[in-house]
């Protein structure tokens, strides 16, 4: 008695063939003794030399083409105001602005910046004056920790170079991006509104 031969019988049957041929040709991967494995080589380029222009200077640099902005900015040249969270673009505590634009400096090779300009929270200031931004954070508490301060600050006043008059909502678009664990975004808002005041006069 011949039976009806079902598309699921026949692609189950290919599909054991298949796996029953490819386990015979193949080769197991602990066939090969550990002395005759080939040990994976360290390749990749040596340290390089590297011009920063960071806030208004230019910074001549010996680097390793794996360290980041956020590393050349802490480590090299001291800059020690922009901080190292997550160190994956996540809480934004890194925020620097480049070419007057914020962007998360451990997400980005320090080889990689070539003639952009650099702006940290140090260069944010004139001198002994504090930007609007910086002043208006201190009057509204906007901080506690202070460990996402800087990088909120670069937003905030990024934000107001773009826009002099901008809305609450606007604000808290441009520090979504940032961890607080404080919860001080209330106060960042208001004290960035308040900047923006200050800047209209």
């Amino acid at each position: 008695m011949s039976r009806k031969l079902s598309r699921r019988s026949f692609l189950l049957g290919s599909a054991l063939t298949t796996a029953g041929a490819t386990m015979i040709n193949a080769t197991p991967s602990f066939a090969a003794a550990p002395s005759e494995r080939e040990v994976p080589q360290s390749v990749g380029p040596g340290e390089v030399v590297i011009d920063l222009h960071v806030n208004g200077e230019v910074h001549r640099l010996t680097v390793e083409p794996r360290m980041t902005l956020a590393e050349a900015l802490r480590g090299p040249l001291g800059l020690t105001g922009t901080k190292i969270g997550c160190d994956r673009g996540a809480c934004s505590a890194c925020t620097v602005w480049l070419d007057a634009k914020p962007v998360c400096s451990c997400m980005l090779l320090a080889v990689e910046v070539g003639s952009q300009k650099v702006t940290t929270i140090e260069g944010l200031a004139h001198g002994e004056k504090l930007h609007p931004v910086q002043a208006a954070f201190v009057e509204h508490d906007a901080l506690q920790c202070g460990y996402c301060t800087p990088g909120m600050v670069m937003s905030c006043a990024a934000l107001l170079e773009r826009n002099a008059n901008p809305t609450a909502a606007q604000v808290q678009s441009a520090i979504s991006g940032h961890a607080c664990r404080c919860g001080t975004y209330p106060h960042a808002i208001a004290a960035t509104l308040a900047a923006a005041k200050v800047r209209r006069g």
